[in-house]
């Protein structure tokens, strides 16, 4: 294993608490939006959690991987469909990076003519 997940996620909730004491607000705002979606019942909350797994990877957040996989697996996410949902943000990441350097290189030849001028 790269890292113990188990014990990363009982510190980083610690750690969550410790900061929701110092600003509350701030931890009751992030409650509220994580909350949000919830209340339509459009997604199931296995959907939900497979969602939030592929924006962790694309966002590159440990703490959200191993609190989205705990909840997905409670919600009875099975390997197979983690795997498709992070597929998915496999693929969408190249895509980024795709339409990114698509970006670059419109600001080269913005640049380009500038230039010229």
């Amino acid at each position: 294993m790269m890292i113990n997940w188990n014990a990363y996620r009982r510190d980083l909730v610690s750690r969550i608490g410790e900061f929701g004491k110092l600003s509350p607000d701030t931890l009751k705002g992030y409650k509220t939006l994580s909350a949000a979606g919830e209340s339509t019942g459009n997604l199931s909350p296995k959907i939900r959690e497979l969602i939030a797994l592929a924006v962790a990877v694309t966002s590159r957040c440990d703490g959200c991987i191993t609190v989205h996989t705990d909840t997905a697996l409670k919600h009875g996410a099975t390997p197979d469909e983690i795997s498709e949902a992070l597929g998915v943000a496999v693929a969408l990441n190249a895509g980024a990076a795709i339409v990114y350097s698509a970006r670059v290189l419109d600001a080269v030849q913005a640049r380009q003519e500038q230039g010229a001028r």
